[in-house]
C-alpha cells in the first residue's frame, strides 16, 4: 500500500516538475488553481484513505461472517426459516457496513479537502479520485490473495480426501478442511467485499470528477454535485426496507423458498430504488444544467440524468436474472455453463460499467475531444491493456497450481504419519 502510494504521488507530482506554484485552471483560464504537487499529495492522501477503508471493510465483514456461521449453525437446529433469518440479517449488516463505511469516509474526505481547495472544486475532486483507486487496490489483494488461497485449500482437500481417502467433503479427519473453511472466508467475504467496495468508490469518485466540470463545479453548487453520494444514501433506506420482507414480511418455512425470497427482494429494492432515484434527481439537481461534454458545454436536463441512473440500475437487475438463468439448479439442462457465467455476474457487470464510467471522467477532466487509435501510443497502449488480464490470469492459476501442489503434499504426509487419522481417534495439525 505504501509503494503504490508513494509511485502515485511521483507520477502526479512529476506532471508539472513538482511545482508549488499555482496555474490557470484548465477551464477557465481567468481563475487561478492549486498547483500540481499539491493535487499529487492530496490525491496519495485520498488513495491510502481508501485503501484502508476496503482493509477494513474485508476484516469487519470476515468477523460478521464468522460470528454468523456459529448462530446461523445453532438456529438451523429450530428449522430452515430461523437460519435463513439469521443468515440474511448478517449479509445484511456487512452490506450496510461497507456503503456506509465508504460514503462516510468519502464525505468527510470532500470536506477536508474543500479547507484547502476552497474554489478549485475541479482540483478538489480530482484529488478525491484517489479514493477509489485505494479501495480497488486492496480489492486485487483480497481478490486474488483470497482466491489463491480458497482454491488451494479446496484443490488439496478435494483431491486427497474424496478422491483418494473416499472421505466426504468437510470432514473433520481431513487435514485441509479449516484451510478450506478459512479461504471460503476471505475469498468470498473479505474478497468479494473489497471488490464491491472498489466499484462503488470509483463510480462515486467518477461520477464527481465528470460532476465538478459541469455548471455545478463553475457555480459551486454543492446539492448536486453530490447527487452520486444522495443516490447511494438512499439506496441505503431502500435496502432497509426491502430486507423487511425477507425477515419479517414472509416466512421462510422450506428450502425451496430461500430462492424465490432473494428474488423477490432484488426485484422490490430494484422497484423502489427507481423511485427513490426519481424523487432525489427532483429534488436536487435542477431542471437544467449543463455537462463537459469533449470540449463543449452540453444542456441536460434532470430527467435525462434520472433515466441514466435508471438505466445502469435495471441492466443491474437483468444481469442478475441472467447468471442466475445460468447458473441455477432451476435450469438443470444449461448447468454445463456455469462455468463460463460464473456468480460473480453482478459484481463483473458492475466493474465494467465503472471502468466505462472512469474512462468518461478521465476524458472530461483530460479535455480529450477525440481518440485516435491510430495513434502509437494508443495503438500501444490498446494491445498492452489487453495483454495485462491473461498475463495476469495466468499467473494467478500458475500460482494456484503451485500452492494447491503444497497442499495435497501435506494432506498426504499427515493421512500417512499420524496414526488413527483416519479411524477418527486422532485429530489432524490443522495449523501446518
Amino acid at each position: 500500500m505504501v509503494a503504490f502510494a508513494i509511485l502515485i504521488f511521483l507520477f502526479l507530482g512529476s506532471v508539472e516538475g513538482f511545482s508549488t506554484k499555482s496555474q490557470p485552471c484548465t477551464y477557465d483560464q481567468s481563475k487561478i488553481c492549486k498547483p500540481a504537487l499539491a493535487t499529487a499529495a492530496f490525491s496519495t492522501i485520498s488513495f491510502l484513505l481508501g485503501a484502508v477503508t476496503s482493509v477494513i471493510s474485508g476484516f469487519l465483514g470476515m468477523k460478521i461472517a464468522t460470528y454468523a456461521n456459529a448462530r446461523t449453525t445453532l438456529e438451523a437446529r429450530n428449522g430452515v426459516g430461523k437460519a435463513f433469518i439469521t443468515a440474511f440479517r448478517s449479509g445484511a449488516v456487512m452490506g450496510f457496513l461497507l456503503a456506509a463505511h465508504g460514503l462516510l469516509v468519502l464525505y468527510i474526505a470532500i470536506n477536508l479537502f474543500k479547507l484547502y481547495y476552497g474554489d478549485d472544486w475541479a482540483g478538489l475532486f480530482e484529488a478525491i479520485t484517489g479514493y477509489g483507486l485505494g479501495g480497488s487496490s486492496m480489492a486485487l489483494f483480497g481478490r486474488v490473495g483470497g482466491g489463491i488461497y480458497t482454491k488451494a485449500a479446496d484443490v488439496g482437500a478435494d483431491l486427497v480426501g474424496k478422491v483418494e481417502r473416499n472421505i466426504p467433503e468437510d470432514d473433520p479427519r481431513n487435514p485441509a478442511v479449516i484451510a478450506d473453511n478459512v479461504g471460503d472466508n476471505v475469498g468470498d467475504i473479505a474478497g468479494m467485499g473489497s471488490d464491491l467496495f472498489g466499484s462503488y468508490a470509483e463510480s462515486s469518485c467518477a461520477a464527481l470528477v465528470v460532476a465538478s466540470i459541469s455548471s455545478f463545479g463553475i457555480n459551486h453548487e454543492l446539492t448536486p454535485i453530490l447527487y452520486p453520494l444522495l443516490i447511494s444514501s438512499v439506496g441505503i433506506i431502500v435496502c432497509l426496507i426491502t430486507t423487511l420482507f425477507a425477515t419479517d414480511f414472509f416466512e421462510i418455512k422450506a428450502v425451496k423458498e430461500i430462492e424465490p425470497s432473494l428474488k423477490r427482494q432484488f426485484n422490490i429494492s430494484t422497484v423502489l430504488m427507481t423511485v427513490g432515484i426519481g424523487i432525489v434527481s427532483w429534488i436536487a439537481l435542477p431542471s437544467s444544467f449543463t455537462i463537459f461534454n469533449f470540449g463543449d458545454q452540453k444542456a441536460v436536463k434532470n430527467w435525462q440524468l434520472f433515466l441514466c441512473v435508471a438505466a445502469g440500475l435495471w441492466a443491474g437487475l437483468i444481469i442478475g436474472f441472467v447468471t442466475e438463468y445460468y447458473t441455477s439448479n432451476a435450469y438443470s439442462s444449461n448447468a454445463g455453463l456455469r462455468v463460463l457465467v460464473g456468480t460473480d455476474g453482478f459484481a463483473i457487470g458492475s466493474a465494467a460499467l465503472v471502468s466505462l464510467a472512469l474512462f468518461g471522467a478521465f476524458v472530461s477532466r483530460a479535455a480529450i475531444s477525440t481518440v485516435d487509435v491510430l495513434t502509437p501510443k494508443v495503438f500501444i497502449g490498446l494491445l498492452v491493456g489487453a495483454m495485462l488480464p491473461y498475463w495476469f490470469s495466468a499467473m494467478t492459476m500458475k500460482s494456484v497450481g503451485s500452492a494447491a501442489l503444497k497442499m495435497v503434499e501435506e494432506v498426504r504426509r499427515q493421512f500417512n504419519t499420524i496414526p488413527g487419522l483416519m479411524e477418527g481417534t486422532a485429530k489432524p495439525d490443522y495449523a501446518t
